[in-house]
C-alpha cells in the first residue's frame, strides 16, 4: 500500500518588528551615504589635475574676500590705536597771561567731565615746530613768538558728548578756539565703513562665481554619466538617489576650496608679518597681524561647503530633469 503524503503548509515567513526594520533601513541609507562620501573623493582623486584646477580657482575667490577682510580688521585695530586718546585742544588768546593760563588749568582739572589737562607754553609749542617743521632758519628771524599757548584736554566723555564738551570750552573767555582733534579720525572710520560694504558685495558676487564654477563642473559631471543615471532611472531610482553622489563632490569641490583659501590668506599674512611688524614698530612696541584663528578657519570651511552643496543641488536640479530614460 502507498504511504499517503500528506502535503506540508506553507511557511510563512516569520515578521519581523517594525521597530527592527526601521533600524535595518536607517542603517542602510547610513551607509549608502558614507559610501558616496568616499565615493565622491575617490572620482575627484581619479582626475587630480582639472580636480584641483577647478578647487584652486574655488580656493582664490574665497581668499580673496577674506584677505580684504583681515586687512580691514589689521587696520581697523591700527586706528583704534591712534584714537585710543581722544584729545582737545584749546589755543589761548594771545593776552592771557601766565597766571590766568594756570588759574584756567586748575578750574578745568575740577570739571567732571575732564580727566586731564596739559599745558603746552608757546615756547614748547615753537621749539616743536622748529623740529618738525624744517623751517628753523626762518623762526630765527622772528623778533617774537607767534604761538599761543595750548591746553591739551583729555575728556572722559564718549565722542557724541566729547562734541558738547568741545562746543562748552569754546565759549570761556580765554579760549580762542577749541579744536576736537579727532575729526581726522571719525571720517577714517566713515571710510573704513564704506570699504566694509563694498567688501561685503564683492564677497557676494565671488560667492556667485563660486556658485556657477561648482554648478558647471558638476553639469560636466552629470554629461559624463548620463547613461549611468538612465539606467538608474530605468530601475526606478529617485531623483534624491542619483543626486547624492553629485551633493557630495559638490561638497569636497567646497571644502578642497577652502581649505587651499586657507592656506592663502595664512600664507600671504605670514609673508606680511615681518615687514608690518618694523613699521609699527616706529609707532607700536607689540602689534602683530591678525590672521585666521580656529573659529575663523571654521566659518571660511563651512562656507565653501555651503557654497559647493548649493552649487552642486541648483545644478543637479536643473539638469536632472532633461535626462529620461529612452
Amino acid at each position: 500500500m502507498k504511504r499517503l503524503i500528506r502535503p506540508q503548509p506553507p511557511v510563512r515567513p516569520t515578521p519581523v518588528p517594525r521597530s527592527q526594520s526601521l533600524r535595518l533601513l536607517n542603517h542602510a541609507w547610513l551607509s549608502h551615504h558614507i559610501y558616496l562620501f568616499f565615493f565622491s573623493l575617490g572620482q575627484l582623486l581619479r582626475t587630480p589635475l582639472p580636480s584641483l584646477m577647478t578647487a584652486a580657482v574655488i580656493g582664490i575667490a574665497l581668499a580673496f574676500p577674506t584677505g580684504l577682510y583681515l586687512l580691514l580688521e589689521n587696520f581697523q585695530q591700527i586706528s583704534q590705536n591712534w584714537g585710543g586718546t581722544v584729545q582737545i585742544s584749546l589755543f589761548l588768546k594771545a593776552e592771557v597771561g601766565d597766571e590766568n593760563t594756570q588759574i584756567l588749568i586748575e578750574q578745568l582739572r575740577q570739571w567732571d567731565t575732564i580727566e586731564n589737562v596739559r599745558l603746552i607754553t608757546p615756547a614748547e609749542a615753537l621749539q616743536e615746530y622748529r623740529q618738525l617743521s624744517g623751517f628753523g632758519d626762518a623762526l630765527e628771524m622772528l623778533e617774537e613768538n607767534p604761538l599761543p599757548a595750548v591746553l591739551v584736554i583729555k575728556p572722559h566723555l564718549t565722542q557724541e558728548n566729547t562734541e558738547i564738551l568741545v562746543k562748552k570750552l569754546a565759549q570761556l573767555p580765554e579760549v580762542d578756539i577749541a579744536q576736537l582733534d579727532m575729526q581726522w579720525l571719525k571720517r577714517l572710520f566713515a571710510m573704513i565703513t564704506i570699504m566694509r560694504q563694498g567688501i561685503l558685495i564683492l564677497s557676494c558676487l565671488l560667492a556667485l562665481a563660486v556658485l556657477l564654477t561648482i554648478g558647471n563642473t558638476i553639469r560636466l559631471a552629470i554629461y559624463n554619466r548620463r547613461e549611468e543615471i538612465e539606467v538608474h532611472k530605468l530601475f526606478g531610482a529617485t531623483d534624491a538617489f542619483i543626486r547624492r553622489p553629485f551633493l557630495y563632490s559638490g561638497l569636497w569641490y567646497g571644502f578642497c576650496g577652502a581649505l587651499i583659501a586657507w592656506v592663502l590668506v595664512n600664507g600671504s599674512f605670514w609673508l606680511l608679518q615681518e615687514p608690518v611688524k618694523h613699521l609699527t614698530a616706529l609707532y607700536y612696541s607689540q602689534f602683530e597681524l591678525i590672521t585666521l584663528n580656529i573659529f575663523a578657519g571654521l566659518i571660511l570651511l563651512a562656507s565653501g561647503i555651503l557654497l559647493g552643496l548649493i552649487g552642486a543641488w541648483l545644478s543637479v536640479g536643473r539638469h536632472l530633469k532633461d535626462i529620461q530614460p529612452r
